[in-house]
Protein backbone atom coordinates (compact mmCIF):
# COMPACT_ATOMS: atom_id res chain seq x y z
CA UNK A 1 0.00 0.00 0.00
CA UNK A 2 1.10 3.20 -1.13
CA UNK A 3 1.33 6.14 1.56
CA UNK A 4 -1.30 9.21 1.29
CA UNK A 5 0.94 11.44 0.10
CA UNK A 6 -2.00 14.61 0.20
CA UNK A 7 -5.86 15.35 0.26
CA UNK A 8 -7.69 13.83 -2.21
CA UNK A 9 -9.54 17.20 -2.13
CA UNK A 10 -6.49 19.01 -3.26
CA UNK A 11 -3.57 17.08 -5.32
CA UNK A 12 -3.05 17.44 -8.68
CA UNK A 13 -4.69 20.98 -9.73
CA UNK A 14 -2.62 22.16 -12.08
CA UNK A 15 -2.67 18.45 -14.12
CA UNK A 16 -6.45 19.12 -14.27
CA UNK A 17 -6.32 22.62 -14.99
CA UNK A 18 -4.20 21.99 -17.75
CA UNK A 19 -6.21 18.99 -19.26
CA UNK A 20 -9.14 21.63 -19.18
CA UNK A 21 -6.95 24.15 -21.35
CA UNK A 22 -6.26 21.62 -24.08
CA UNK A 23 -9.34 23.43 -26.48
CA UNK A 24 -7.72 26.38 -26.18
CA UNK A 25 -4.36 25.13 -27.00
CA UNK A 26 -5.59 23.85 -29.98
CA UNK A 27 -6.97 27.03 -31.12
CA UNK A 28 -3.68 29.23 -30.01
CA UNK A 29 -1.98 26.46 -32.18
CA UNK A 30 -3.73 27.54 -35.29
CA UNK A 31 -2.45 30.70 -34.92
CA UNK A 32 1.03 29.61 -36.47
CA UNK A 33 -0.55 27.74 -39.35
CA UNK A 34 1.55 30.01 -41.42
CA UNK A 35 5.00 28.56 -40.33
CA UNK A 36 3.46 24.96 -40.57
CA UNK A 37 2.64 25.50 -44.16
CA UNK A 38 6.34 26.86 -44.81
CA UNK A 39 8.09 24.59 -43.10
CA UNK A 40 6.10 21.94 -45.06
CA UNK A 41 6.86 23.37 -48.13
CA UNK A 42 11.02 23.00 -47.14
CA UNK A 43 10.49 19.10 -46.92
CA UNK A 44 9.63 18.52 -50.22
CA UNK A 45 13.12 17.65 -51.53
CA UNK A 46 13.71 15.64 -48.21
CA UNK A 47 10.59 13.32 -48.00
CA UNK A 48 11.77 10.74 -45.44
CA UNK A 49 10.82 12.07 -42.00
CA UNK A 50 12.71 11.03 -38.43
CA UNK A 51 11.42 12.37 -35.59
CA UNK A 52 13.15 11.80 -32.04
CA UNK A 53 11.80 12.90 -28.67
CA UNK A 54 11.55 11.12 -25.02
CA UNK A 55 8.60 10.45 -23.28
CA UNK A 56 4.89 11.99 -24.07
CA UNK A 57 7.26 13.55 -27.11
CA UNK A 58 8.14 9.76 -28.58
CA UNK A 59 4.57 8.63 -27.50
CA UNK A 60 3.13 11.54 -30.46
CA UNK A 61 6.01 10.47 -32.76
CA UNK A 62 4.08 7.19 -32.87
CA UNK A 63 1.19 9.54 -34.16
CA UNK A 64 3.58 11.03 -36.71
CA UNK A 65 3.97 7.92 -38.46
CA UNK A 66 0.20 7.45 -39.28
CA UNK A 67 -0.10 11.53 -39.91
CA UNK A 68 2.91 11.70 -42.29
CA UNK A 69 1.78 8.23 -44.00
CA UNK A 70 -2.47 9.40 -44.26
CA UNK A 71 -1.97 12.84 -44.71
CA UNK A 72 0.58 13.06 -47.01
CA UNK A 73 1.89 9.90 -47.99
CA UNK A 74 5.17 9.90 -46.52
CA UNK A 75 7.50 8.05 -44.95
CA UNK A 76 7.84 8.64 -41.20
CA UNK A 77 9.95 6.91 -38.83
CA UNK A 78 10.55 7.69 -34.79
CA UNK A 79 14.24 7.95 -35.05
CA UNK A 80 17.20 6.28 -33.20
CA UNK A 81 18.39 9.37 -31.03
CA UNK A 82 21.62 6.51 -29.40
CA UNK A 83 22.58 5.15 -33.25
CA UNK A 84 23.42 8.86 -33.76
CA UNK A 85 24.78 10.51 -30.92
CA UNK A 86 25.84 7.75 -28.92
CA UNK A 87 27.04 4.93 -31.38
CA UNK A 88 28.40 7.87 -33.81
CA UNK A 89 26.72 6.08 -36.73
CA UNK A 90 27.75 7.85 -39.77
CA UNK A 91 23.74 7.96 -41.30
CA UNK A 92 23.80 10.21 -44.80
CA UNK A 93 20.39 12.21 -43.93
CA UNK A 94 20.38 14.39 -47.15
CA UNK A 95 17.08 13.17 -47.95
CA UNK A 96 15.81 13.42 -45.04
CA UNK A 97 13.32 16.16 -42.11
CA UNK A 98 14.28 15.76 -38.68
CA UNK A 99 11.12 16.84 -36.37
CA UNK A 100 12.03 17.32 -32.79
CA UNK A 101 10.49 17.05 -30.23
CA UNK A 102 10.56 18.86 -27.03
CA UNK A 103 8.22 20.83 -24.58
CA UNK A 104 11.15 22.70 -23.11
CA UNK A 105 13.81 22.55 -25.70
CA UNK A 106 16.19 21.56 -23.78
CA UNK A 107 16.89 17.89 -23.64
CA UNK A 108 20.45 17.30 -24.25
CA UNK A 109 20.30 14.28 -26.62
CA UNK A 110 17.54 15.57 -28.73
CA UNK A 111 19.35 18.59 -28.95
CA UNK A 112 23.14 16.58 -29.72
CA UNK A 113 20.41 14.66 -32.01
CA UNK A 114 19.67 17.78 -34.00
CA UNK A 115 23.17 19.16 -34.67
CA UNK A 116 24.50 16.14 -35.72
CA UNK A 117 21.26 15.39 -38.50
CA UNK A 118 21.82 18.92 -40.20
CA UNK A 119 25.40 18.33 -40.03
CA UNK A 120 24.18 15.20 -42.30
CA UNK A 121 22.32 17.23 -44.27
CA UNK A 122 18.76 17.17 -43.08
CA UNK A 123 16.69 19.93 -43.29
CA UNK A 124 15.57 20.03 -38.99
CA UNK A 125 12.22 21.34 -37.69
CA UNK A 126 11.73 21.81 -33.65
CA UNK A 127 8.42 21.52 -32.17
CA UNK A 128 8.83 22.96 -29.41
CA UNK A 129 6.48 24.78 -26.63
CA UNK A 130 9.55 26.98 -26.10
CA UNK A 131 10.28 28.64 -29.59
CA UNK A 132 12.91 30.62 -27.39
CA UNK A 133 14.90 27.58 -26.52
CA UNK A 134 18.46 26.19 -27.37
CA UNK A 135 16.71 23.74 -29.36
CA UNK A 136 14.76 26.36 -31.42
CA UNK A 137 17.74 28.19 -32.10
CA UNK A 138 19.45 25.12 -33.16
CA UNK A 139 16.93 23.80 -35.56
CA UNK A 140 15.77 25.53 -39.23
CA UNK A 141 12.54 25.70 -38.45
CA UNK A 142 10.44 26.22 -35.20
CA UNK A 143 7.00 25.43 -35.02
CA UNK A 144 5.27 26.50 -31.61
CA UNK A 145 3.06 24.76 -29.74
CA UNK A 146 1.37 27.91 -28.05
CA UNK A 147 0.43 25.06 -25.01
CA UNK A 148 1.06 28.33 -22.82
CA UNK A 149 2.91 27.13 -19.38
CA UNK A 150 2.60 23.56 -18.80
CA UNK A 151 3.64 23.30 -14.89
CA UNK A 152 2.61 19.69 -13.67
CA UNK A 153 5.30 17.46 -14.57
CA UNK A 154 3.24 14.78 -16.01
CA UNK A 155 2.37 16.25 -19.55
CA UNK A 156 -1.41 16.62 -21.21
CA UNK A 157 -1.74 19.74 -23.11
CA UNK A 158 1.71 19.60 -24.95
CA UNK A 159 1.03 15.96 -25.71
CA UNK A 160 -2.46 17.09 -27.61
CA UNK A 161 -0.64 20.27 -29.03
CA UNK A 162 2.42 17.74 -30.09
CA UNK A 163 -0.50 15.67 -32.12
CA UNK A 164 -1.91 18.81 -33.91
CA UNK A 165 1.17 19.98 -34.86
CA UNK A 166 2.63 16.69 -36.36
CA UNK A 167 -1.15 16.58 -38.32
CA UNK A 168 -0.94 20.24 -39.37
CA UNK A 169 2.36 19.52 -41.06
CA UNK A 170 1.71 16.36 -42.49
CA UNK A 171 -1.96 18.09 -43.91
CA UNK A 172 0.24 20.62 -45.23
CA UNK A 173 2.69 18.56 -46.73
CA UNK A 174 -0.31 16.30 -48.48
CA UNK A 175 -1.97 19.54 -49.60
CA UNK A 176 -4.65 19.70 -47.25
CA UNK A 177 -3.41 22.30 -44.86
CA UNK A 178 -6.18 24.30 -44.98
CA UNK A 179 -9.11 21.83 -44.42
CA UNK A 180 -7.47 20.03 -41.44
CA UNK A 181 -6.91 23.18 -39.78
CA UNK A 182 -10.55 23.40 -40.10
CA UNK A 183 -11.10 19.95 -38.68
CA UNK A 184 -8.70 21.18 -35.53
CA UNK A 185 -10.87 23.74 -34.85
CA UNK A 186 -14.09 21.97 -34.74
CA UNK A 187 -12.16 18.89 -32.91
CA UNK A 188 -11.18 21.69 -30.19
CA UNK A 189 -15.11 22.39 -30.11
CA UNK A 190 -15.68 18.81 -29.38
CA UNK A 191 -13.41 18.29 -26.48
CA UNK A 192 -14.58 20.95 -25.23
CA UNK A 193 -18.31 20.37 -25.06
CA UNK A 194 -17.35 16.56 -23.84
CA UNK A 195 -14.69 17.55 -21.19
CA UNK A 196 -17.50 17.57 -18.01
CA UNK A 197 -18.60 14.40 -19.25
CA UNK A 198 -15.25 12.69 -19.37
CA UNK A 199 -14.60 13.98 -15.92
CA UNK A 200 -17.20 13.16 -14.41
CA UNK A 201 -17.25 9.36 -15.88
CA UNK A 202 -13.71 9.06 -15.16
CA UNK A 203 -14.27 10.36 -11.22
CA UNK A 204 -16.59 7.39 -10.96
CA UNK A 205 -14.58 4.87 -12.22
CA UNK A 206 -11.55 5.51 -10.33
CA UNK A 207 -11.80 4.12 -6.92
CA UNK A 208 -12.30 0.15 -8.36
CA UNK A 209 -8.82 1.06 -9.61
CA UNK A 210 -7.19 2.12 -6.75
CA UNK A 211 -5.49 -1.25 -5.51
CA UNK A 212 -4.59 -1.79 -9.14
CA UNK A 213 -0.74 -2.36 -9.73
CA UNK A 214 -0.66 -3.38 -13.38
CA UNK A 215 -2.32 -2.95 -16.41
CA UNK A 216 -2.32 -3.71 -19.76
CA UNK A 217 -3.48 -0.81 -22.26
CA UNK A 218 -3.98 -1.55 -25.87
CA UNK A 219 -4.33 -0.11 -29.13
CA UNK A 220 -3.50 0.00 -32.67
CA UNK A 221 -2.99 2.04 -35.90
CA UNK A 222 -2.99 5.92 -34.72
CA UNK A 223 -4.39 5.02 -31.31
CA UNK A 224 -1.54 2.90 -30.34
CA UNK A 225 -0.07 6.56 -29.44
CA UNK A 226 -3.20 6.89 -27.24
CA UNK A 227 -2.29 3.79 -25.89
CA UNK A 228 1.36 4.42 -25.41
CA UNK A 229 0.68 7.97 -23.41
CA UNK A 230 -2.30 6.81 -21.25
CA UNK A 231 0.16 3.89 -19.75
CA UNK A 232 2.80 6.69 -19.47
CA UNK A 233 -0.01 8.95 -17.47
CA UNK A 234 -0.74 5.62 -15.31
CA UNK A 235 3.17 5.26 -14.55
CA UNK A 236 3.79 8.94 -14.05
CA UNK A 237 0.86 9.95 -11.78
CA UNK A 238 -0.85 6.58 -9.84
CA UNK A 239 2.44 4.93 -9.78
CA UNK A 240 0.72 1.73 -12.05
CA UNK A 241 2.79 -0.58 -14.01
CA UNK A 242 1.45 0.01 -17.28
CA UNK A 243 2.42 -1.63 -20.35
CA UNK A 244 1.25 -0.51 -24.17
CA UNK A 245 0.66 -3.06 -26.45
CA UNK A 246 -0.58 -3.13 -29.81
CA UNK A 247 -4.14 -5.57 -29.74
CA UNK A 248 -2.08 -7.63 -31.79
CA UNK A 249 0.42 -8.04 -29.66
CA UNK A 250 -1.18 -9.00 -26.63
CA UNK A 251 -2.67 -12.40 -28.00
CA UNK A 252 1.54 -13.03 -28.61
CA UNK A 253 2.37 -14.40 -24.93
CA UNK A 254 1.03 -11.22 -22.80
CA UNK A 255 -2.50 -12.22 -21.84
CA UNK A 256 -1.14 -15.15 -20.27
CA UNK A 257 -0.27 -12.62 -17.68
CA UNK A 258 -3.57 -11.41 -17.25
CA UNK A 259 -5.96 -12.22 -14.11
CA UNK A 260 -8.65 -10.84 -11.94
CA UNK A 261 -6.18 -8.35 -10.92
CA UNK A 262 -4.54 -7.56 -13.87
CA UNK A 263 -7.11 -4.75 -16.30
CA UNK A 264 -6.86 -4.12 -19.57
CA UNK A 265 -7.76 -0.72 -20.98
CA UNK A 266 -8.59 -0.83 -24.48
CA UNK A 267 -8.51 2.15 -27.27
CA UNK A 268 -11.10 1.46 -30.14
CA UNK A 269 -11.88 3.16 -33.48
CA UNK A 270 -14.33 2.62 -36.56
CA UNK A 271 -11.10 1.80 -38.63
CA UNK A 272 -9.48 -1.45 -40.20
CA UNK A 273 -7.67 -1.89 -36.95
CA UNK A 274 -11.43 -2.26 -34.57
CA UNK A 275 -11.40 -6.13 -35.54
CA UNK A 276 -7.77 -6.83 -33.63
CA UNK A 277 -8.99 -4.56 -30.47
CA UNK A 278 -12.30 -6.38 -30.19
CA UNK A 279 -10.50 -9.58 -30.42
CA UNK A 280 -7.87 -8.32 -27.34
CA UNK A 281 -10.86 -7.77 -25.43
CA UNK A 282 -12.68 -10.63 -25.43
CA UNK A 283 -9.43 -12.38 -25.06
CA UNK A 284 -8.95 -10.06 -21.79
CA UNK A 285 -12.06 -11.22 -20.45
CA UNK A 286 -11.96 -14.70 -21.31
CA UNK A 287 -8.59 -14.36 -18.31
CA UNK A 288 -11.12 -13.19 -16.18
CA UNK A 289 -9.27 -9.39 -16.49
CA UNK A 290 -11.90 -6.56 -16.27
CA UNK A 291 -11.38 -4.08 -19.53
CA UNK A 292 -12.11 -0.52 -19.63
CA UNK A 293 -13.06 0.40 -23.37
CA UNK A 294 -12.61 4.01 -24.95
CA UNK A 295 -11.75 5.55 -27.87
CA UNK A 296 -14.57 6.84 -30.95
CA UNK A 297 -15.70 2.98 -31.46
CA UNK A 298 -15.77 2.21 -27.21
CA UNK A 299 -19.29 0.65 -27.75
CA UNK A 300 -17.58 -2.18 -30.05
CA UNK A 301 -16.07 -3.55 -27.43
CA UNK A 302 -19.09 -5.57 -25.91
CA UNK A 303 -16.87 -7.52 -23.45
CA UNK A 304 -15.79 -4.30 -21.30
CA UNK A 305 -17.29 -3.61 -17.70
CA UNK A 306 -16.06 -0.08 -18.19
CA UNK A 307 -17.02 2.01 -21.43
CA UNK A 308 -15.70 6.02 -21.51
CA UNK A 309 -17.33 6.87 -24.92
CA UNK A 310 -15.56 9.32 -27.14
CA UNK A 311 -17.15 11.23 -30.04
CA UNK A 312 -15.81 11.59 -33.73
CA UNK A 313 -13.90 14.27 -34.91
CA UNK A 314 -15.22 15.07 -38.38
CA UNK A 315 -11.30 14.72 -39.75
CA UNK A 316 -11.01 10.71 -38.46
CA UNK A 317 -6.95 11.37 -38.18
CA UNK A 318 -7.59 14.00 -35.11
CA UNK A 319 -9.48 11.47 -32.89
CA UNK A 320 -6.27 10.56 -30.60
CA UNK A 321 -6.38 14.07 -29.71
CA UNK A 322 -9.97 13.30 -28.60
CA UNK A 323 -9.34 9.24 -27.19
CA UNK A 324 -5.90 10.22 -24.64
CA UNK A 325 -8.21 12.78 -22.59
CA UNK A 326 -10.73 10.61 -20.95
CA UNK A 327 -7.04 8.28 -20.09
CA UNK A 328 -5.80 11.73 -18.93
CA UNK A 329 -8.85 12.27 -16.47
CA UNK A 330 -8.52 8.69 -15.42
CA UNK A 331 -4.89 8.47 -14.49
CA UNK A 332 -5.35 12.00 -12.33
CA UNK A 333 -8.39 10.42 -11.11
CA UNK A 334 -7.15 7.20 -9.66
CA UNK A 335 -4.04 8.91 -8.06
CA UNK A 336 -6.01 11.29 -5.92
CA UNK A 337 -8.16 8.48 -4.94
CA UNK A 338 -5.14 6.98 -3.60
CA UNK A 339 -3.95 10.06 -1.89
CA UNK A 340 -1.39 11.01 -4.97
CA UNK A 341 -0.81 14.38 -5.98
CA UNK A 342 -0.44 14.08 -10.15
CA UNK A 343 1.12 17.51 -10.16
CA UNK A 344 4.21 16.39 -8.73
CA UNK A 345 5.64 12.87 -9.12
CA UNK A 346 8.08 11.06 -7.01
CA UNK A 347 11.78 10.99 -8.36
CA UNK A 348 10.50 13.43 -11.58
CA UNK A 349 11.35 16.93 -13.23
CA UNK A 350 9.63 18.41 -15.96
CA UNK A 351 12.68 18.62 -18.45
CA UNK A 352 14.49 15.52 -19.03
CA UNK A 353 18.47 16.34 -18.44
CA UNK A 354 20.38 13.01 -18.23
CA UNK A 355 22.75 12.33 -20.56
Amino acid sequence: MLPRETSSAEGGAQFFAEIREQPAALRRLLEHRAEYERAAAAMATRPLVRMVGHGSSDNAASYGVYAFGLAAGLTAVRDSISLSVYYDAALDMTGSTVVALSQSGRTPDVLEYVVRARRAGAFTIAVTNEPESELAGTAEAVLPLAAGPERAVAATKTYVTQLGALGLLAAHAGGRGQEFAGAVAEAADLLEGHLPAFELATSQIAVPFVSVGRMFVIGRGPEFATAREIALKLLETCYIAAEPLTATDLAHGPVAALDPLFPVWAVAAPDATLDAVVDAAKRARAAGAAVVASGTAAGALEDAQYVLSVPKPSEPLLAPLLSVVPGQLFAGAVARAKGLDPDKPRGLSKVTLAR
